[in-house]
């Protein structure tokens, strides 16, 4: 179900979609995860995580094409059940990234959103800006959004973005930047892990191999920086909110259902 606030902005940019460039949304789907093993089959409101993903991506109408690309036929055989598209890559691969570039690489795409599956609740406008920023010729483009929850700040589960003047990320990091020198209130952008790549960059993401920031924190995105490359921040209410754990399905259930409790209310 699109959410009633964020159709009118979409078809604004359908009408500039037009005749323009090729994107494609790539969802990468494991089964594996250390504390949610085969949680893209996970049901929500009587439906598999991934279908939620799926359909809200490909109703947005932003997309050239959506594709899930996952490593287990389990998987494969839900997405192919519901009428999704789906391909099967190698069980190898090291990150989403190389997943998503297996499944582009041999195909005229000129730009390709990598949309986490864990993330049902995806915002379409969010999407949209993406897409618009890549057809503006950004290299990359990312996400983040305003925060002042200080254990998030002092956590390295929340990843941290500060920015330059124009919105490109300076840096990424698990630690808490930037240091408030005068003992301020903690502030900062949380980073959220959707990406817009242009096809040439993220072949060049693929080909220079892991980085020394890289894995020192573990973020992939700065290899990206490491080598060069700008990532644009698209500022967003957003929050992506995924489920990591299993208890994270009731607080998705209920927010949908909060959505769809809107939905019929702007209806009448």
């Amino acid at each position: 179900m699109k959410h009633p606030m964020a159709e009118p902005f979409l078809k604004k940019i359908r009408k500039k979609r037009h005749n323009r460039m090729v994107v494609w949304a790539i969802i990468p789907a494991r089964y594996a995860s250390s504390r949610f093993p085969g949680k893209p089959l996970v049901k929500i409101l009587g439906k598999p995580m991934i279908q939620h993903v799926y359909e809200a991506v490909h109703s947005t109408g932003l997309f050239n094409n959506v594709v899930i690309a996952t490593d287990h036929e389990e998987i494969f055989d839900c997405v192919d059940s519901f009428g999704g598209n789906v391909e099967m890559t190698e069980a190898g691969h090291v990150s989403g990234t190389d997943r998503i570039w297996e499944v582009v690489s041999g195909h005229p795409v000129e730009a390709v959103v990598n949309v986490q599956g864990d993330e049902p609740l995806i915002d379409g406008r969010l999407l949209a800006e993406i897409r618009l920023n890549l057809e503006k010729k950004e290299p990359v483009v990312s996400a983040a959004f305003y925060s002042e929850n200080e254990e998030w700040f002092s956590s390295p589960d929340h990843v941290k973005v500060v920015l330059d003047k124009t919105d490109h990320a300076l840096y990424f990091s698990r630690s808490s930047i930037p240091y408030f020198r005068d003992n301020q209130k903690s502030c900062f952008w949380h980073h959220i892990g959707i990406y817009g790549y242009r096809k040439e960059v993220l072949e060049q993401f693929v080909l220079r191999g892991k980085s020394f920031l890289e894995d020192t924190e573990k973020l992939e995105q700065l290899r990206l920086l490491e080598n060069g490359f700008k990532i644009k921040i698209i500022k967003t209410q957003y929050q992506g909110i995924g489920v990591d754990r299993p208890q994270d399905v009731d607080l998705i259930e209920k927010i949908m259902k909060e959505r769809e409790s809107e939905f019929f209310f702007c209806k009448k």
